[in-house]
C-alpha cells in the first residue's frame, strides 16, 4: 500500500499545481478593495446627515466593493482549470472549486458557476468517448427494435439511464427544497475536510479489498443501478463523483479501468441536467455578476483539461492503483482541518 516512484512523482505534481495555481493567483488577483477604502467610505457616512448624500457614498461603496463578487476571466480561466483536472479525477472537483477560490480570496463561486464549468466537461466526455457512445447508441436501438432485451449495449445504456435517476432526484430536491440546509451545512469547509477524509477510507478499503476482474463487457443492468446509488454521494461536496463512483465499482469487482470508463459514461446524463439547469437560471438572472467573456473561458478551460485528464487517468489506471489519491484526499482534508483549527481560514 506504499507510494511507487510514479505514484509519488504522480502525488508531487498535484502538490505543484495547486502551488502554481495559489501563487499565479494572487500576483494576478488585483481587483480586491482595500480595506482601508473601505473603512474610509464607513467612517464618512457617520459624519453626513443628508439621505441624498448617504445615498450617493452608498452606491460608490457598492461600485468599490463589485469586483469582490465578480469572476473575472483570469479567475474563471483558473476555475476551468481546477474543474478540468479534478471533475475525473477521484479528489473531488466541487471541493476544490470552494477551496481554492476561497484560498486565494476569491471568495466561493457558487453551485450555479461550478455546474456552467462542468458543461465544459460533458463536452469533452463527449468527444473523448465519442466512439464508445456511437457504438452503444446504434448497438441499443438495434436491440430495442428487436426486441433484444438482453443485449450487451442495450443493458448497458439502461443501466446508465437507470443510475442517473437516483442523482437527478436528489440534486431536485436539494434545489428546490432544502437549499438553505445544503449551503449552510454541507458546502462548508469542515464538511469538505471531513468528507474528504472519509471517502479516502472509503476507496481505500475497495482498493485493497476489491476483486478487480470483471471487464467492461461485462457490464450489467445492476451495476448501473449500484453505482448510480453511490452517485448520490457526489451531491455533497468533498466526495467526489467519480470517487464515489469508482469505489462502487471496486466493490462489485470492476477493474479499475472499467470502473473510471463506466463512470465517466454514467455522469454523462446526471452532469449535464445539472449544468443546463444552472445555465437556465443564469442566464435569467445572474450572468452580470459572472459576464459573457468569463463564462466562456471558463468552459474552454473547463473542456480543455477535462479531456487531458480523462486520457491521463484511464491510461494510468491500466497499470498503477488508486492509492495515489487516497494519499492526497487524506492530505487534502487533513489541511483543510487544520487550517481551520488554526483559524487561517473560515468555516
Amino acid at each position: 500500500m506504499g507510494l511507487s516512484r510514479n505514484q509519488f512523482l504522480t502525488l508531487g505534481s498535484f502538490s505543484a499545481i495547486g502551488m502554481a495555481i495559489a501563487t499565479a493567483g494572487k500576483a494576478l488577483s488585483s481587483e480586491l478593495l482595500g480595506s482601508s477604502r473601505a473603512t474610509d467610505i464607513t467612517t464618512s457616512l457617520s459624519g453626513w446627515t443628508s439621505s441624498a448624500q448617504i445615498l450617493a457614498v452608498t452606491e460608490s461603496a457598492s461600485e468599490l466593493m463589485e469586483p469582490e463578487t465578480q469572476i473575472n476571466l483570469f479567475q474563471a480561466i483558473a476555475l476551468g482549470f481546477v474543474q478540468g483536472m479534478t471533475e475525473f479525477i477521484p479528489i473531488s472537483s466541487t471541493a476544490h472549486l470552494q477551496v481554492i477560490p476561497v484560498a486565494l480570496g476569491w471568495g466561493d463561486p457558487g453551485v450555479a458557476f461550478t455546474a456552467i464549468l462542468q458543461l465544459g466537461s460533458i463536452g469533452s466526455v463527449l468527444w473523448y468517448f465519442w466512439p464508445d457512445l456511437s457504438t452503444l447508441g446504434n448497438g441499443a436501438a438495434r436491440a430495442l427494435v428487436r426486441r433484444e432485451y438482453e443485449d450487451q449495449d442495450f443493458r448497458i445504456v439502461l443501466g446508465i439511464l437507470i443510475g442517473s435517476l437516483p442523482i437527478i432526484l436528489f440534486g431536485l430536491i436539494i434545489k428546490y427544497l432544502i437549499p438553505e440546509f445544503y449551503e449552510e451545512n454541507l458546502r462548508t469547509l469542515t464538511a469538505i475536510g471531513v468528507v474528504s477524509i472519509l471517502m479516502a477510507i472509503l476507496l481505500g478499503i475497495a482498493e485493497r479489498f476489491g476483486a478487480r476482474k470483471r471487464t467492461f463487457g461485462q457490464l450489467s443492468l445492476k451495476d448501473g443501478l449500484l453505482m448510480g446509488l453511490a452517485q448520490v454521494l457526489a451531491l455533497v461536496p468533498g466526495f467526489s463523483r467519480s470517487g464515489s463512483t469508482i469505489t462502487a465499482g471496486l466493490f462489485m469487482g470492476l477493474d479499475r479501468t472499467t470502473a473510471a470508463r463506466f463512470s465517466f459514461l454514467l455522469g454523462i446524463p446526471a452532469i449535464t441536467s445539472a449544468g443546463l439547469v444552472e445555465l437556465k437560471d443564469l442566464l435569467s438572472s445572474n450572468l452580470d455578476s459572472i459576464g459573457m467573456v468569463p463564462l466562456v473561458g471558463g468552459l474552454i478551460s473547463s473542456a480543455v483539461f477535462s479531456y487531458l485528464s480523462i486520457a491521463w487517468l484511464l491510461n494510468f489506471l491500466k497499470t498503477q492503483s488508486n492509492w495515489v489519491f487516497i494519499w492526497y484526499r487524506i492530505a487534502f482534508g487533513s489541511a483543510i482541518l487544520f487550517a481551520l483549527a488554526l483559524g487561517w481560514i473560515q468555516p
